[in-house]
């Protein structure tokens, strides 16, 4: 199975791919710059693993949710590789991602992913490990940070730049056995929920890899709206 996967939803931007069990991984934390960078980490890993576009077996993406236009951005370029090359599409949780990432770093076992949504909000996963891979809690969630859902009961590591924003109110409502506010999801975990998917059916055709924003009027952000 050669599989590649991008993720920029967040401030950071990565490219990893997998070769049969081999993995290279291009990741840098570059505000604003997901454009410029994330063709040379495509390039780069393909070279490094002696793989061209047209031996890709299948793409992975983070879907979301996010930055509206980091979320775009990795959308955008594996659905232009998609169509050319004829490769089905697996799309990942962005949040479900930052978890995968929070149990390969510190082995966190119950994670919180949370991502800073502006206007006192936040985008908001829990999930829990089975096996080697972080599986969801509950559906994703925008909401106050003061207000967390009651069905994302217990202890938690929490992950994201939301945790660090909003660590007091955080606490105040739950248990955290550590937190990580500097974490970013990678494409090195889109890798292990891609394959996951994958063998559960779940590819899609290009015209299906699509963000996923959470907040309905997320277009209105956009310059001119």
């Amino acid at each position: 199975m050669k599989l590649l996967a991008l993720e920029t939803s967040t401030e950071a931007c990565s490219a990893a791919l997998w070769v049969d069990g081999q993995i290279c991984v291009r990741f840098q934390h570059a505000p604003r710059l997901q454009t410029e960078l994330l063709l040379p980490m495509i390039e780069e890993v393909l070279a490094e693993a002696a793989i061209q576009l047209g031996q890709l077996d299948g793409l992975a993406y983070s879907r979301g949710p996010g930055a509206f236009t980091g979320v775009r951005i990795a959308a955008a370029a594996v659905q232009a590789i998609a169509y050319a090359r004829d490769l089905p599409v697996l799309p990942v949780s962005s949040l479900q991602t930052l978890a995968q990432g929070a149990w390969r770093v510190h082995g966190a076992i119950r994670v919180l992913s949370v991502f800073d949504a502006r206007m006192d909000e936040v985008y908001l996963g829990g999930y829990a490990l089975d096996g080697a891979l972080m599986q969801p809690l509950d559906i994703e969630h925008l909401c106050a940070p003061g207000a967390l859902p009651s069905s994302l009961s217990g202890i938690f590591f929490a992950a994201g730049n939301g945790a660090g924003v909003y660590e007091s109110l955080l606490r105040e409502q739950r248990e955290l056995a550590g937190i990580d506010a500097t974490m970013f999801p990678s494409a090195e975990d889109v890798i292990p929920l891609a394959l996951q998917l994958q063998q559960q059916g779940g590819a899609l055709p290009p015209e299906q890899a699509l963000p996923v924003y959470l907040r309905d009027d997320a277009w209105k952000k956009l310059p001119g709206r």
